[in-house]
């Protein structure tokens, strides 16, 4: 295992799917690397492969509000994306790009040792889930994944287009909050999982 400036680096170079030759900038993750919370995106927008920094779009607006309604700052948590390239018109990320891009965000992970992932929608959610499912089914819910206590909530975007999830949106970092705060243990038992 290397450092996360090593890994950028790899990442920043990668050509291992096409995604590599159409992006501007690869976006590689940003914030505090020794987070207890990660959030994890599906790919990046139009904004951030221009700028090369996670979520600075409407969405990521609207989640800088969010995490400060609860206590949170940008610069505490970390925040990555499934894909690290943006695809051709904010097309859905297919099953090889995650395939081929999944170990750059496994990496990040075991070196940044966070306490809870956040995945944001169901692509990021699906990375952590042994069935398919769907989002609004299980945000907001507690399960463990790899030693990790992971909590799904909706993607901001999808806020962006359903004004009224906002609320849920909110309760749900609270819930996220709530968990940090109380120093749950890293491994949560499998018969607490809640959609297995």
């Amino acid at each position: 295992m290397g450092t996360m400036r090593k890994l950028r680096e790899r990442v920043e170079a990668c050509r291992r799917c096409p995604l590599g030759e159409t992006r501007s900038r690869a976006v590689f993750g940003a914030g505090d690397e020794s987070a207890d919370l990660v959030l994890i995106g599906e790919a990046p927008g139009r904004r951030e492969d221009e700028s090369g920094v996670p979520f600075v779009g409407q969405a990521g607006k609207l989640l800088e509000k969010t995490l400060e309604t609860v206590g949170l700052r940008r610069e505490e948590i970390y925040i990555a994306n499934v894909l690290k390239c943006r695809p051709p018109e904010n097309r859905n990320p297919k099953r090889e790009e995650i395939k081929i891009c999944r170990p750059y965000l496994e990496e990040q992970l075991s070196l940044i040792r966070p306490r809870v992932l956040v995945p944001m929608g169901n692509f990021a959610l699906n990375l952590f889930t042994k069935k398919r499912t769907s989002i609004s089914k299980v945000h907001g819910e507690l399960f463990s994944h790899g030693g990790y206590g992971v909590i799904p909530i909706y993607h901001p975007a999808a806020i962006l287009y359903n004004r009224t999830l906002e609320p849920v949106l909110a309760e749900d970092f609270r819930r996220i909050v709530a968990f940090l705060a109380g120093g749950a243990p890293r491994e949560i038992e499998p018969e607490q999982m809640t959609f297995f």
